[in-house]
């Protein structure tokens, strides 16, 4: 089944003069069976690497709605009976309210640490798919790497985020739970899984072909590919920008804030002052509210950039009309836009512009959906076609 032609299951339609020309500079048209192959490596990696930034995202959406503010009201309460409990000579109470802020902070970062490696493992599948062709390995073992990868991916983020509910209960050891070990034999399939593809690419580089040799993914100039790796490309431009703005503006005058504030703490609850202890309280969580909005716009923006031109990669397996495909880039650059901007807002709008943000995400996760459809639509229909793939 050639890729190109006006029944192509690309789009459904026509493509536009310059699409034609540009197609006829680079060669005779590929055939998609070649690149991918029903159960093999690359796709799914290709599935499996969008299933997991779409399933990171969405819990990280979740996160953010219904835990996230949550939990910081709850820390900064806590602190503030700190200071009181000392104010009273209550060691007692201060030795309690300092494990329940070590519970509170131990949920935050293992929900944070889940969403960013299930997001982080869909990036790095993506990327191994792109490079299937360089991996000179047998089929069957590539296709095992893969399927090796896709489980470390799924089970290392599952495995953090029961480290809070799961604790050391039942376990043989003194310091490590099941949770844990999970995570960690999670994590040893994922480095597994990395180790043979770099040992591929060795092979590779040595001339020491095996198998055989995967072509490369399809190459179009559409309109979705261009607009994918461009908008990506700025992406991630405006995120090192705002990093080193941030870096040269605030960080430092962050730092000096936090070590006032932190003193006049101290001074406070030394004092029996517990109008200025709830005070720096409240100026503590606030200083941590302006360093974390400027912290997850920086980092997010980067990485809707590397998810923008990992997707472009992935646009000539998307099988929807040009409309749709359109529909779904748009919708996920606009969403890769609107969610560090309204995080950035949130210190000045509060929770209006914490509610544009989380919108964002979700569009960013539709999309997300949509092209992941449209991977789904276009396998299946190589599949059953004559010729296809078997």
């Amino acid at each position: 089944m050639a890729v190109w032609g006006p029944h192509s299951p690309l789009g459904g339609e026509e493509r536009n003069p310059a699409d034609a020309r540009a197609r006829a500079a680079s060669g005779p048209p590929v055939d998609a069976g070649t690149t991918f192959l029903a159960m093999s490596a690359r796709r799914l990696l290709v599935f499996g690497g969008i299933a997991l930034i779409a399933g990171g995202m969405l819990f990280g959406d979740i996160f953010a709605v219904f835990v996230l503010h949550q939990n910081g009201g709850q820390t900064g309460e806590a602190l503030l009976a700190v200071t009181q409990a000392v104010e009273a000579q209550n060691p007692t109470a201060v030795n309690d309210l300092f494990t329940s802020i070590g519970g509170l902070l131990e949920d935050r970062g293992t929900k944070v640490d889940a969403h960013v490696h299930m997001t982080d493992a869909g990036y790095l599948a993506l990327l191994l798919a792109l490079i299937q062709p360089y991996v000179a390995l047998t089929v069957a073992r590539k296709k095992f790497l893969a399927k090796l990868f896709i489980t470390g991916g799924l089970l290392l983020p599952v495995g953090i985020f029961l480290i809070h509910y799961v604790g050391l209960a039942y376990s043989p050891f003194t310091v490590i739970g099941w949770a844990s070990v999970l995570a960690d034999s999670a994590g040893a399939l994922l480095i597994i899984a990395l180790f043979g593809e770099a040992w591929g690419l060795w092979n590779h580089f040595r001339s020491r072909r095996v198998g055989t040799v995967e072509p490369e993914m399809l190459h179009d100039r559409s309109w979705e590919r261009r607009t994918l790796l461009a908008g990506g490309t700025v992406l991630v431009l405006l995120g090192f920008l705002h990093g080193a703005w941030y870096a040269k503006v605030d960080l430092y005058e962050h730092e000096a804030r936090e070590t006032k504030i932190l003193g006049a703490m101290l001074d406070a609850a030394a004092g029996n002052n517990a109008a200025a202890a709830g005070q720096s309280v409240s100026d503590y969580g606030a200083l941590q509210a302006e360093k974390a909005v400027q912290i997850a716009a920086h980092s997010h923006i980067i990485e809707f950039g590397l998810l923008a031109i990992l997707l472009s990669f992935v646009q000539p397996y998307v099988c929807l009309s040009r409309m749709w495909k359109r529909r779904w880039v748009t919708m996920l650059l606009a969403g890769s836009v609107i969610l560090p901007v309204f995080v950035l807002l949130e210190v000045k709008f509060g929770l209006l512009a914490g509610g544009i943000a989380d919108a964002g995400g979700l569009m960013v996760i539709v999309a997300l959906i949509g092209m992941l459809a449209g991977v789904v639509r276009y396998t299946g229909t190589l599949d059953v076609e004559p010729g296809g793939a078997a």
